[in-house]
């Protein structure tokens, strides 16, 4: 079966097409066969006007568009699409959102922050992990960043912070914002087993590459933090020469990365495991879930 996820966040829209597999009494094998990755930036409207333009809106068309034709294409059996933390503060959604259904046939579901945090933890990366660990996932966006943590297997705490990268560009994000995140890592985290970190977004997948370590290998938390120091070093157009970044990775990966290193400071987690999933992934594990709850 084929499945398509659709994610709309405050940087960028992903689509993922993915076959799902089911061999009688094993668990289902999930296969990528396309992501496609457009770099519409909705946040940099939303969280300074307020609300999305009608050139963004029309670059969203024209972007949900092509991914119609490439699900299309795929004979994709199910589609499931959502729309995060810039679409939730827009004073205009419904009107986009009634546009991208007359214009593509696509209901796009705006979902909160904690459904946000959970469809992360769709995944259940932490699960395979050993039980000497408790596990923080953080999934840093445009818009809002998603903690949950997972200690003796039970995801114990979850929440969504409107602390996010281009909020940070935008100067969108108040001292308060920073203490309130700090407050609820270290009450979360506290009396637990050492917490080893999970990072989901482009950033850190980015950061992950440029440091050549081997898939399955944690990056040091001070690794972070020397990236962290060299790129805030150079201007947005130097990171771009130097480090063969896209434009509209060289200006967030900065913010991306204080993030990351708060959270895991105030957790005391000295390692992040990056194992490249998102939440276009924990969409089609949630896809999946309900399709097989209709058979």
């Amino acid at each position: 079966m084929k499945l398509a996820a659709i994610d709309i966040g405050s940087n960028a829209a992903r689509l993922l097409i993915t076959e799902v597999t089911e061999i009688s009494g094993e668990q289902a094998s999930f296969n990528k066969l396309n992501l496609v990755r457009v770099p519409l930036r909705l946040g940099f409207d939303v969280f300074e006007n307020k609300s999305i333009s009608k050139e963004k809106t029309d670059m969203l068309i024209q972007t949900l568009k092509a991914f119609r034709h490439l699900i299309n294409a795929y004979k994709v059996d199910a589609v499931k699409a959502c729309a995060t933390s810039a679409m939730r503060d827009a004073t205009n959604a419904a009107d986009v959102l009634a546009v991208i259904k007359k214009e593509t046939g696509l209901e796009v579901e705006v979902i909160s922050g904690d459904t946000e945090a959970n469809l992360i933890y769709e995944n259940h990366i932490a699960e395979n992990m050993d039980k000497d660990h408790s596990y923080m996932y953080i999934d840093v966006g445009g818009g809002s960043t998603e903690i949950s943590f997972f200690s003796n297997g039970i995801l114990s705490y979850k929440k969504s912070f409107n602390i996010g990268t281009i909020r940070l560009l935008k100067d969108s994000v108040s001292e308060s914002d920073w203490e309130q995140m700090k407050d609820e890592i270290k009450n979360a985290t506290k009396g637990h087993k050492e917490v080893v970190s999970i990072g989901s977004g482009g950033n850190i997948n980015k950061v992950f590459s440029m440091s050549k370590k081997k898939d399955g290998k944690p990056l040091n938390v001070d690794l972070l933090r020397d990236y962290y120091k060299e790129l805030s070093s150079f201007t947005i157009k130097e990171r771009i020469n130097k480090y063969n970044l896209r434009e509209d990775r060289a200006d967030v990966i900065v913010p991306a990365l204080l993030i990351y290193i708060n959270a895991m400071r105030w957790a005391g987690s000295n390692e992040i495991y990056v194992p490249k999933i998102g939440l276009a992934d924990g969409l089609i594990h949630h896809l999946w879930e309900e399709v097989n709850a209709k058979v």
